[in-house]
This record gives structure tokens, sequence and C-alpha cells, in this order.
């Protein structure tokens, strides 16, 4: 059992059992197999996860209008609203110095201007945003994210507003109600700006269902060829691209992260069950996890927090610790004018982290230091867990695929032209036998049990060169900028850390970013090309199905 810390060092109410967590793994696990999530068009309105057929309660969270998710704009940003933060940007209107639907009209501008090169959104809801922030200028305010524009993942239902997945199975699918998380957002004041691209029923980035590129990325835009990251692409390119203040993702393979990490933003990927997925088109019953991609560590610990929860319509969501005060933990700490870490953290480094001469380890080794020169961090050695490459590897990581495709059964049997290119990992998933399902679900707790013994027994947080292993046994993540490569493409990093432990995440996130600035660092506009100038289908080039197998999530 882990016990967590004040900034003053006193225990916190709550601490972390972990052989109950392996419990609540098994148990997900377990239900899994039991076939307990419905596709919405297999059951009509049906939710993503089971739940009524009604639009989740939201409600107003005070918990979030706190005086530290609140922060003046830096004195360069007052010329262009769309620089600012989160936080930012919610002290200007909740000062009266701009308007929600003034905000709002600043990402619309820009959206004009730079969408057709980006590529970012499947839909934007122009005229739907605008009516929303004048309404909200006529009601109290409602916290940080009052007036607030948001790229929404265009696999969380939005009510009257098609939610495709970018896939031709659900192309007409228009949901009747809210996903939790958006109806969530939305009750705190979040404006939804759009619905954004991403890969093909979530797999790997974001094109078309057939494979046509669509998405690029926000600092090479004129080269479709560079990596965006997968598959939330589309929230990652509106955010680092400044047409949304934040947004969300959906991660089951590193679509958070990697998308973050791609574009010089800071993803967080949250426990499992920490984010209902009610209402959210499912990948995998066990892996799929609701996050935001920010700009900084305050803007995800906002978006966390208005997102997170208890959630009647999701029992992966239910019987969890209370979510903390995430905006705190987000907020660096200072003693006499010095910084310091929140708390004193343990920051685990694995074997070969930062070895070598290459950009990225140049990068990392920097980022060690820096961390290093902050009052109560600790940098320690830690091991990879016996049989790590075994127990991280394909043949496991692959029992994720029948939670693939058994809700997808009905459309394999009649409808194999519906998955476009992405048809191979559902192919593979409804061929991999039961006895291989069960071995890997085993072997999950296994490497589950290893890390709390031989990581986290060390460390409080880690850092992580792959999202895959924390995204199997449901552990949160958070990636962020550490720098660039000489031809001025984003290099970032991940930190893993304990369940419900996003606020130490955070924590240690907020007080790099308080003695780095690369989380300031906003890419080139493009060439404005007009309405009528987006790339033509097919032109920025077509993955395979053997790619999209290859790169799928």
């Amino acid at each position: 059992m882990t016990t967590l810390t004040t900034p003053d060092q006193q225990p916190l109410d709550r601490t972390i059992d972990r052989r109950a967590f392996l419990a609540r793994t098994a148990a997900l696990a377990a239900a899994s197999a039991a076939g307990t999530v419905v596709l919405p068009g297999l059951a009509g309105v049906a939710a993503a996860a089971p739940g009524p057929n009604s639009a989740p309660a939201a409600k107003f969270n005070p918990e979030l209008d706190k005086p530290a998710a609140y922060n003046k704009p830096r004195a360069d940003t007052m010329a262009d609203p769309t620089e600012w933060t989160v936080s930012e940007a919610a002290w200007m209107i909740r000062q009266k110095k701009i308007t929600p639907e003034e905000l709002v009209k600043a990402y619309l501008d820009r959206i004009a201007a730079y969408e057709p090169t980006y590529q970012a959104f499947n839909l934007v809801l122009a005229e739907q945003a605008v009516k929303a922030a004048r309404q909200l200028a006529n009601r109290p305010h409602r916290g940080p994210l009052h007036g607030i524009p948001l790229a929404i993942k265009d696999n969380y239902f939005t009510e009257g507003v098609p939610t495709t997945a970018n896939s031709y199975l659900f192309k007409d699918f228009v949901p009747p109600y809210d996903a939790t998380s958006v109806a969530k957002l939305v009750a705190q004041g979040g404006i939804v700006l759009g619905k954004t691209q991403m890969g093909p029923l979530a797999t790997t980035r974001a094109t078309t269902p057939n494979g046509q590129i669509t998405t690029v990325n926000a600092w090479t835009p004129t080269n479709p060829g560079t990596n965006p990251g997968g598959s939330s692409t589309g929230t990652a390119t509106a955010v680092a691209g400044r047409l949304a203040t934040s947004g969300t993702g959906t991660q089951t393979g590193g679509s958070i992260t990697a998308p973050s990490n791609a574009q010089n933003l800071t993803g967080l990927k949250p426990t499992m069950g920490r984010v209902s997925l009610a209402g959210i088109i499912p990948l995998s019953y066990t892996r799929d996890h609701p996050g935001p991609l920010a700009r900084d560590a305050k803007d995800a610990a906002i978006m966390l927090m208005a997102m997170a929860g208890e959630d009647p319509a999701d029992p992966r969501s239910q019987g969890l610790p209370p979510v903390p005060n995430l905006i705190n933990a987000a907020t660096p700490r200072y003693d006499g004018g010095r910084l310091r870490m929140r708390w004193k953290t343990r920051i685990g480094v694995l074997p070969g982290y930062a070895d070598g001469t290459s950009a990225t380890a140049l990068a990392r080794q920097a980022f060690l230091a820096a961390l290093a020169a902050i009052p109560d961090a600790t940098l320690v050695d830690v091991p990879y867990p016996d049989d790590w490459d075994l127990l991280t590897g394909t043949a496991f990581n692959n029992v994720r695929l029948p939670e693939r495709s058994e809700p997808f059964m009905p459309y394999l049997r009649t409808d194999l032209k519906g998955f476009g290119v992405s048809l191979t990992g559902w192919l593979q998933g409804a061929m991999l036998g039961a006895n291989a399902f069960v071995t890997g679900q085993r072997a999950k707790l296994v490497l589950l049990e290893r890390v709390f013994d031989q990581i986290f027994s060390k460390c409080d947080v880690v850092v992580q060169t792959s999202p895959n292993p924390f995204d199997a046994i449901g552990l949160p993540e958070i990636g962020f900028p550490i720098g660039f490569t000489a031809a001025g493409l984003p290099i970032g990093t991940i930190l893993g850390g304990l369940p419900y432990a996003e606020d130490r995440l955070l924590s240690v996130v907020a007080a790099y970013q308080a003695v780095t600035d690369w989380h300031w660092r906003r890419p080139v506009d493009p060439p404005v090309a007009g309405a009528q100038a987006r790339t033509a289908p097919g032109s920025r080039g077509r993955l395979t199905a053997e790619e999209v197998a290859e790169l799928s999530q």
C-alpha cells in the first residue's frame, strides 16, 4: 500500500491499495470476456458502455472554480487570444476583458484561414459554438472552462451531431445525447467547437476510412509525411495549431501521449476508470482511456477535473478514490521564492532511457538534469521488471484484439467493407483463440504486480519509452515536451504513475514546465490557402491495410 503526501509532507487521507487495484484489473478482464460493450449501430441509440438510453446527468462542479485555475496571460500573448492557455483565457473571461463570443470567433477565424491545410476537423460547429458563447455571456460564471472553445474527438457522442469514429460503419450515426465526459465539459461552460479527425475506429493516425491521409502535423503542415501521432490526431493538430484551446482524446495504445509528444502538447491519460467511457465508441473494454490534450500541465488538470468522476452508466468508473485537487497539483510550488516539488518525489529512470547522442537522448539527458536540480526531486535508477520484453511484447499486447472484435462481430459477419483499411485488426481479434486470450489476461496481472513490486517499490513516478505497457495495465501516464530536433520537430517524453496518482504526475510536469519554455513554443502558421483550397483526397498519400495493422493502437 502506498501513502501519498501533501505539500508539507503530511499524509493525505487516501492510499493506493495495490492488491485492490490488481483485483479490480482482474475483474475488468473478466467483464471484457462477458461481452459488456454495446455499439450504437447494434442497439439503436445504446451507449458505447453499459447504461441507460438517455443523456448522462452532468452538473456544475464548483471544485474547479479555484484561484489557482486562473492565470493572467503572458504579456507577449495579448495581441492574439488564441495564444492563451485555458487558464489564461479563463482569467480574461472572468475579468470581463474578453467575451466568450469574441474568443470563439478568434478561433473560428483561424479555422477559416488554416483548416484547409491542417484538416484537423471532421466537422466545425461554427453557428452552434457562437450561439453557445452568446448564451454563456448572460449566465453566471461557471469556472475556468466558462466560454472555452474545445475540440472533441469524433468517437465521443455529441447530441444531435454526427459521431463517426472516422469510419464507414458509423458514417450516419447521430447520437441523441452527449458522452458523459462531453456533458461534464459543457456543464462547466465548455463550448464544443467541432469534432476532430482521428484514425479510423481509433486505430492509427487520422485518415479517411479507406486510408487516405488527412490531418497533418501542425509543425510541418506542408509535409504530410511527418507523423502527427494517432489516433487522436485531429485534436492534437487543432490544439497545437491554435484552432482550439484544448481538446479530448482517447488512448488504447498511445493515442493521447503519442500525438502530444509529436506536437508539443501536454496529454494526460488517466487511470482506467477515472473518466467514464459511456458514450464513446469503444476499441478495447479494458484499455480505452479518455483524457485531455492540452498546452500545459495546468490546462490538462482543468480538463481532467471536469471530465473525471463516477458515472452510473460505466461500472469502470465506480468505487474509485475521489478525484483530488488536480489544479493545485499542477500549480508550481514556491518556498521563499524558490521552486520546489509539491511533494518529495522519487523519479524512476529505466536502463538506457537517456543513453546515446541522438537529439532525443540529449533532450532526455537535459530533462533529467532539470528535474534533478529541483529541490525535493530525486532521480533513482529502477530496473525493468522480470520478463519485461516477454510480458510487453507483441504476443501479449495482441490480447487486446478480441476485445476489439467481439462487439463488432455482427458487422464482421455482414459488412467487411465497412471497416475500410482497418479491417485486419478486427479479423485478427476474431481469430485469436480463447486460450491465448485467457493466458494474455493472466500475463497482464503478472505484469501489473511486477511493476508494483519491482518499479514502484523504488520510485513514485517512472519515465516511459513506450505507452503500451501502462495502457495495458491501466496506470496513468502524461506526455509532455522536452525539446526539439535540429529540424524543429518537437521531442516529448512520458511519465507513468501509480493508480489514481494523476496529481503526482501533474506536479512533476508543472515543476518542470516552470523552469523550461518548451511548452510555450508554437508552430509557424501555414500559408493561408482559402476555404476552397482544401487539399484533394488522396494527394497526401495513403496508408495500406498492412501499414494500418502494423501501426494500430
